[in-house]
């Protein structure tokens, strides 16, 4: 399924469906997996992170070298089930649980302060200093109902972020 020579069949589509919680259509799963072999240059059936950074919006995010940890190596079943949370039709917890992976950088289940202060110095550079940052995630984090100590888990994200209206999609093309 990986090998850009090959072909999808009826049945790998059905299978990535599941896969992704049928969040994507047979047609968008046909225009990833054209994607997913554009990008998987040495056909090896995964995609490397020297050809994600291939994509120039991927490079250009901040966040790249986070997503990268979660990307590298990916099949196409496994690169269309990271996609899915960025489908329209993916839930606000689905999207939050993606989000809470990119915070949560050791994948120790827990996301600490100083996950989500890295997360902040990579998304604000030298537009804030430490200390900046510091006060503002302290001051957000006690709006929460939470302290510089506390350890966030998936259910504390979805609770803060469940009601905030989230948008994170992407339009699959297909041809």
């Amino acid at each position: 399924m990986g090998n850009a020579s090959s072909m999808l069949t009826q049945y790998d589509i059905e299978e990535v469906q599941e896969h992704c919680h049928k969040l994507f259509s047979q047609q968008e799963i046909v225009s990833l997996y054209q994607r997913f072999c554009q990008l998987d240059r040495n056909a090896k059936g995964f995609i490397s992170a020297d050809e994600f950074l291939s994509v120039p919006e991927f490079a250009m995010n901040p966040l790249s070298q986070r997503l990268l940890k979660m990307v590298d190596g990916l099949n196409f079943k496994d690169f269309v089930a990271f996609l899915s949370a960025f489908s329209s039709k993916a839930t606000t917890e689905q999207k939050i649980a993606l989000i809470f992976k990119v915070y949560d950088s050791d994948g120790n289940g827990k996301v600490s302060f100083n996950d989500i202060l890295n997360v902040l110095r990579n998304l604000s550079g030298s537009f804030m200093s430490d200390e900046q940052r510091e006060q503002v995630l302290t001051q957000v984090l006690k709006e929460a109902g939470y302290t510089k100590e506390c350890y966030l888990l998936l259910d504390d994200f979805i609770k803060v972020f469940g009601n905030s209206g989230l948008k994170m999609e992407v339009e699959v093309p297909v041809d």
